[in-house]
């Protein structure tokens, strides 16, 4: 079960803060912050770029902190908040299938983040290591898996607009 979860952790720690790179840095032929910003605004996230940054650094963390298995469920959690953001700004309406820009793949990260959140990090995680037990327990996880969806709702309801 250890060497699965650490399996799981990298796989969807690396995925998603590449993405989260991408927005920031234009690494991975992303946009960095002045292009996702522009996109961002498009979507209603004003001011586009403090989104972009916003949402780079939560990919870009939780992707880190998933990766390492620190701080479990918080890595999870952020994981969980982006892609509620990103499947009700871009993807809901594109249907399932990530072949036509769908949510898709969207829910496989958050199925796989919830699971590592309820579950642990594993033995072979910074949180093993240490002994840091504070944030473990389902209660914990379901706490900070509810604040992600309540934020991810937050972000979408924030959008508005371009003014006329």
């Amino acid at each position: 079960m250890d060497t699965a979860l650490v399996i799981a952790r990298l796989i969807i720690g690396l995925g998603i803060f590449a993405h989260g790179t991408q927005k920031l840095f234009g690494w991975f032929g992303g946009y960095g912050i002045k292009g996702t910003g522009d996109f961002m605004e498009t979507l209603g996230f004003r001011p586009g770029a403090a989104f972009a940054v916003l949402s780079g650094l939560g990919e870009s963390g939780g992707g880190v902190l998933t990766l390492l298995g620190l701080l479990n469920p918080i890595g999870p959690a952020l994981i969980v908040m982006v892609m509620i953001t990103a499947i009700g700004s871009v993807h809901i309406k594109k249907g399932f299938f990530t072949s036509d820009g769908g949510w898709e793949l969207n829910s496989m990260y958050i199925a796989v983040a919830l699971l590592i959140a309820l579950i642990g990090p594993g033995a072979y995680s910074i949180d093993a290591a240490l002994g840091i037990t504070f944030l473990a327990g389902a209660q914990i996880a379901w706490i900070a898996l509810g604040a992600a969806v309540v934020i991810g709702l937050l972000n979408l309801a924030m959008r508005r607009s371009k003014a006329a």
